[in-house]
């Protein structure tokens, strides 16, 4: 009987058996900037609990690397994920000493480590089991529900990044508004001027190539530098503008970031606007034709339709783009989860650089899933096959 060795599983094996048995589990520090000190997984949790933690990644790293069932593999992933979850938060309320108010308790690199092997092991999971975009959406919001759950329970309120929460918690939900209305105001903006562009572009074919180049060109230039830029311009018009202050713009704060992110959104949507009337079949536009139809009635009721798939893959870029270079507003009093990155960064404390970096990677990865499954939902409807 030949035994068959999943390749990527060996990876993944290699991941668990440095983050679980090498690497620490926990950091254990005596205020929120002193150096931690490193726990093992015995170490951070009570009782009997790390061993049963060793005995279940020593289970995991045997039946990944044998190429085991896919169904097998999808539910230990997300089986183990669920348990890190919650004895590292058991970890927190073991570590801290009763009535310490100071100490602090971190995931530590192995922690992380674990939980990105055992992810990794999801995804290929779920990559293979091909489910449908209705089951991915249902999945996130399951994974969204138990996280809630777990923070209502209060199991992690011993955790270093939800006691940076607690001090924090009414600037942390203002920074949250004004990093969605960031994103996903300055992609509203980009649909607007970039959707009635890119059919121009199409229709217009001198006029795609300069428009198209220019685009790139502002794609190049590094953030920091486009919203350095704009500054000057902008306090400009603040000054001379008559209501220009009174609405909001001023050479800082939101309104560079604003602008800046508007431009970086453009060549996306303009980009797959043009690509997706370009790739309308042509068969469809004669018989739109052969039964009357006037432009106007074959853009939106023939072309638009058709190429609705490749424009909504050009704004779940640019709503993935946003979202993480919403954080760079920060450095020019834009708002949004920036704002705790840079101040943990200059406090040297990195939990509270992870309060700002956590819920910006879980929106950005929530809205790629959910625009992957609008995408593949309006390519499988009746009328979008060539």
């Amino acid at each position: 009987m030949t035994v068959r060795i999943d390749k990527l599983g060996v990876v993944i094996a290699a991941l668990l058996a440095y983050g679980a048995f090498l690497a620490p589990f926990a950091l254990f520090r005596a205020n929120r900037i002193v150096p931690g000190e490193a726990k093992t997984i015995l170490d951070a949790l009570p009782g009997g609990f790390g061993a049963a933690l060793l005995g279940l990644v020593a289970l995991a790293i045997v039946l990944i690397v044998l190429k085991t069932p896919t169904i097998l593999r999808l539910v230990l992933g997300l089986a183990a994920l669920l348990a890190l979850a919650i004895l590292i938060g058991l970890s927190a309320s073991h570590l801290t000493p009763p009535e310490n108010t100071y100490a602090r308790v971190s995931p530590a690199s192995g922690f992380w480590l674990t939980s990105f092997a055992f992810a990794l092991l999801t995804a290929d999971a779920l990559a293979r089991l091909k489910l449908s975009a209705y089951a991915r959406v249902a999945l996130l919001a399951v994974v969204a529900a138990a996280i809630a759950g777990l923070l209502m329970s209060g199991a992690w309120d011993g955790l270093s990044i939800l006691k940076e929460y607690g001090s924090r918690a009414e600037t942390f939900w203002l920074e949250a508004g004004r990093h969605v209305v960031l994103a996903l105001g300055s992609l509203a903006a980009a649909t607007l001027v970039g959707l009635p562009l890119g059919i121009l572009c199409h229709r217009v074919e001198p006029l795609r190539a300069g428009v198209l180049n220019g685009l790139n060109i502002i794609q190049t230039i590094p953030s920091i530098a486009l919203f350095g830029l704009l500054i000057a311009p902008l306090g400009w018009i603040a000054l001379h503008v008559p209501g220009a202050a009174a609405i909001g713009i001023r050479g800082i704060g939101a309104a560079p970031a604003f602008v800046a992110l508007f431009l970086y959104s453009l060549l996306p949507v303009v980009a797959n606007t043009v690509v997706g009337l370009a790739g309308v079949p042509r068969d469809a536009n004669d018989a739109a034709r052969g039964i009357g139809m006037t432009d106007r009635q074959r853009l939106f009721g023939v072309e638009l339709p058709l190429a609705f798939p490749v424009i909504l893959t050009g704004i779940r870029i640019v709503l993935v783009q946003n979202i993480g270079l919403a954080t760079i507003a920060a450095l020019i009093g834009g708002g949004g989860f920036g704002v705790f990155v840079f101040q943990g960064i200059g406090q040297t404390a990195m939990d509270l650089v992870l309060l700002g970096a956590v819920p910006t990677v879980a929106l950005a990865f929530a809205a790629a899933i959910v625009l992957d499954a609008a995408t593949e939902i309006s390519s499988n409807k009746p009328g979008r096959a060539a």
